[in-house]
């Protein structure tokens, strides 16, 4: 079940409320078939480190994602190549390059209250990556997907070091069942 509707266009998910997952991917669904024209190429967009637990749920989304096999559906950032604040201009650069126009779906992992852990947020327009650890990065995205794997707190690179593997791997799991509903549907 979608939490609130906070702001203009921001769902809230509940990863533990497994019926909640019926919620995202027809949210999901019904945010590309607004955004999205007929025959544009999807771009998703997995930011995050694969040397942080916390931080890894962008290339554990596109890890799962590069095994799908859909016209016009690209992903950028695996386990194996991950997206992360060393490289990611240099990869909307590349993306640009390589794509005309693409609907560009951001990934990444966020920090918030303690009550929020577990969540996914879903919206349109961008996300900053590395807001919760002090990084200045480019905002990116027409749609954008978070999963909350922790608290916000003193210590933000501490609080992604000992984040648990299984928020993470839950969080990955249901976004990816919420992806794959909608490319097959929308």
């Amino acid at each position: 079940m979608i939490l609130s509707k906070q702001k203009k266009d921001i769902y809230y998910f509940n990863s533990k409320d497994i019926s909640s997952v019926y919620d995202f991917c027809h949210t999901f669904t019904d945010l590309i078939k607004k955004k999205v024209k007929k025959q544009q190429e999807i771009v998703f967009l997995c930011i995050g480190s694969d040397r942080a637990t916390g931080d890894c749920l962008g290339p554990i989304i596109g890890y799962k994602l590069s095994k799908l096999s859909y016209p016009n559906l690209y992903v950028y950032g695996t386990l194996e190549h991950p997206v992360h604040a060393k490289n990611l201009i240099e990869t909307i650069d590349e993306i640009r390059r390589t794509h005309t126009n693409p609907l560009l779906i951001a990934i990444d992992a966020s920090l918030g209250s303690n009550n929020h852990v577990g969540f996914i947020t879903l919206g349109e327009g961008s996300i900053q990556p590395g807001i919760g650890v002090d990084k200045e990065l480019p905002a990116v995205g027409d749609i954008f997907i978070t999963g909350i794997v922790n608290i916000s707190g003193i210590l933000n690179h501490m609080l992604l070091q000992t984040t648990r593997l299984d928020v993470v791997m839950k969080l990955a799991d249901y976004i990816c069942i919420g992806v794959k509903y909608a490319v097959q549907n929308g």
